[in-house]
């Protein structure tokens, strides 16, 4: 058994502090079924000081009114002790969610660093104030900080989405109350401790680890003026009708059924290079996973075959052993979740090319198989609704116009490909599909791009300028005629 990671208190303020209720979270590894952890639940009397502490830090404190390099040097610090510490974080999350090691280096503690990296980049070549020949004369238009922010993130990548929220919310002057998932709290405490060493003021941060009862009424507190949240879609609408109570701003970045379209002149070996750690990565827990793989009928067999063997091969098993390429589900939920899509494509006609159950030799841990689904077609709830988790789907299709069409018959958009000898071919494709993010003949997520999704796949979008704008409020000042500054 893993050494126990005990936290006897709350991060408010920028100080560990004794928490107002007496409810705990207890962490259990997905491998094991152990507990590894336990730190306090957060109460809505713990949300009320955190607020509290940054409603006054923001009102009354230096943060928002230091300058902007003063806060770059602080975020810089930040940065840099996030990859210091990138394999201790990679470890804890690995041990707390499942996420493979070798990913977790990767995405999540050196994703994490590249995403407060790439904000600093933003936040020095940002427009902050500018002066325009308005219709009645001179105006100056400035962007100030929104406020008090709420930043919910998911389980599956805390420290990177967390990143991706608290970066740009810091660097525009805002304070933060941050609220990690249940499941992957103690991750939070090792940022918890790299804010405060690197001088955050006092009230700027506070984390909370909580349930969705209690998110619902960060998201609801009248002292927030933003919130910032990633998760499922029926949990972004919850928060969309919470938040509207008070009009507060909402970014929502929620789930995806994205299409890989593999064209019919696409390389065999080099489609399938990408495509399969695209739909796999982080065990298939990854709002992006590429789910819904299209294949032209002239080349489905050659295609699905090759598919289905490098499904076969990947290796599975303890998420803290570095040649593990799929680990275990976060919770016993979300295992049972997945067997019952298995069982739902299989009772809808489809076929199951490799995997289907849980893996052999793993009696305990909530492992599922990586499996693929053949001859799916895209009515079937497999291919429709969001699984989260290593169960693939394999659709085949006709013409151009036809892959397009399925790949837009989705209720989500936040992702998808196209695999292509032809790059401007792809580029065309990648135009007609109704997707916040497209990739052609490649996987990525750029951080100085805007990341975000069409439809129920959300609103708003974090990354780059239009993401950092999220946190900003516009305000137009008129100026007084023949007056030049």
């Amino acid at each position: 058994m893993a050494e126990l990671v005990e936290h006897g208190q709350l991060f408010i303020g920028g100080e560990l502090t004794d928490p107002l209720g007496e409810d705990v979270i207890e962490v259990i590894s997905p491998h094991t079924e152990e507990v590894i952890g336990r730190v306090p639940h957060a109460s809505r009397a713990d949300v009320d000081a955190a607020v509290a502490a940054a409603r006054t830090a923001f009102d009354e404190g230096p943060w928002p009114r230091m300058s902007l390099d003063e806060r770059i040097e602080v975020v810089t610090r930040i940065k840099d002790a996030i990859a210091v510490r990138h394999e201790e974080i990679a470890r804890v999350i690995s041990s707390e969610n499942g996420s493979p090691y070798s990913w977790s280096v990767l995405a999540q503690a050196l994703g994490a660093m590249m995403v407060w990296d790439s904000a600093i980049t933003v936040a020095r070549n940002f427009t902050y104030e500018e002066q325009r020949d308005g219709v009645l004369g001179r105006i100056l238009v400035r962007r100030e900080p929104v406020g008090v922010v709420a930043a919910v993130v998911p389980w599956n990548v805390p420290q990177f989405v967390a990143a991706a929220k608290l970066a740009p919310a810091l660097l525009t002057g805002c304070t933060v109350v941050l609220k990690p998932s249940p499941e992957s709290p103690l991750d939070a405490y090792i940022l918890a401790e790299i804010t405060k060493e690197a001088g955050l003021p006092e009230g700027v941060l506070s984390i909370l680890p909580a349930d969705r009862e209690v998110s619902e009424y960060l998201v609801g507190h009248p002292g927030i003026d933003k919130v910032s949240f990633t998760g499922s879609v029926g949990a972004g609408k919850r928060v969309m009708e919470v938040a509207a109570r008070n009009l507060t701003r909402v970014t929502l970045e929620l789930g995806g059924k994205s299409a890989a379209v593999v064209l019919p002149d696409a390389d065999v070996e080099a489609a399938v290079a990408g495509i399969v750690p695209s739909a796999w990565m982080n065990n298939g827990q990854a709002c992006v996973a590429q789910t819904r793989i299209l294949l032209p009928r002239s080349r489905y067999d050659e295609f699905a075959e090759a598919l289905a063997a490098a499904a076969s091969s990947l290796v599975v098993g303890d998420p803290l052993d570095p040649a593990t390429q799929v680990g275990p589900l976060v919770a016993e939920r979300q295992q049972r979740r997945n067997l019952d899509y298995i069982r739902i494509g299989q009772e809808e006609g489809a076929k199951i090319l490799t995997g289907g159950g849980r893996p052999a030799g793993l009696d305990r841990g909530w492992y599922v198989e990586p499996t693929l689904f053949g001859d799916v077609d895209n009515s079937m709830r497999i291919a429709r609704e969001e699984i989260f988790g290593p169960v693939i789907c394999l659709l085949p299709y006709g013409d151009e116009s036809e892959a397009v069409k399925i790949a837009n018959d989705s209720d989500y958009g936040l992702s998808g490909s196209v695999w292509t000898a032809d790059v401007e071919r792809g580029i065309e494709v990648a135009r007609q599909v109704r997707t916040g993010t497209y990739n052609v003949n490649t996987f990525s997520l750029d951080m100085l791009g805007p990341f975000g999704g069409y439809k129920n796949s959300g609103l708003g979008r974090e990354f780059g300028p239009e993401g950092y704008g999220e946190y900003l409020e516009h305000k137009m000042i008129h100026l007084p005629a023949g007056w030049e500054g």
